[in-house]
């Protein structure tokens, strides 16, 4: 005769997965196809208030952030997960998923984070665009201009040595045609 304990726990095994826990892999899973990339936090030491304030500045630019139980996240990733992503979810963890630019998102955790001056709570890495990142590479991408400067600065640059191109080309033919006026000019004067 099993003790009652045994028995709930027996009955547990055999319903399989509780239905909210499924909805949340759902929701993760829909939230992770949608992103271009994670950073995982740890939040020990963050009050609700301070969670909510961090989603509410993290959802203007494309980014959420939500407390996670990693056995339900490992779900979530699917089978192939990287074994440097596996030593990420240890721990109490939260992760701050990017829909837009990942630098921005970077950006506003780590100015949210340093305005809030808790030790405890810090970056453990990131997974961005099929790569890790360790803690000091998402300092490092945090400081890298946003995707739309930088996609400015690069049509600057392609841009610049047309423009430059035209320019002299322009020169060219004001100073062509400056020069046939004179020429005219030279001649009807010689010719009255």
């Amino acid at each position: 005769m099993r003790r009652p304990m045994e028995e709930v726990r027996h009955n547990m095994r055999r319903r399989g997965p509780r239905a909210d826990k499924v909805a949340t892999v759902e929701e993760m899973q829909a939230s992770l196809a949608r992103s271009n990339g994670i950073i995982f936090t740890n939040y020990r030491g963050l009050t609700v208030g301070e969670i909510t304030a961090l989603r509410r500045a993290l959802r203007p630019i494309g980014g959420e952030f939500r407390v996670v139980k990693n056995t339900l996240f490992r779900r979530a990733i699917g089978d192939d997960v990287p074994t440097e992503l596996q030593a990420l979810l240890s721990g109490p963890t939260a992760v701050a998923v990017s829909t837009d630019d990942p630098v921005l998102t970077s950006k506003a955790l780590l100015a949210f984070l340093r305005d809030l001056r808790k030790p405890d709570v810090a970056v453990k890495g990131a997974y961005v665009d099929g790569r890790m990142f360790s803690p000091e590479d998402v300092v490092a991408l945090s400081k890298v201009p946003p995707k739309a400067v930088v996609q400015g600065q690069a049509l600057g640059t392609l841009q610049a040595p047309l423009s430059n191109f035209v320019g002299t080309l322009q020169g060219v033919m004001s100073e062509f045609t400056r020069t046939l006026q004179a020429l005219a000019d030279q001649r009807q004067a010689q010719a009255a």
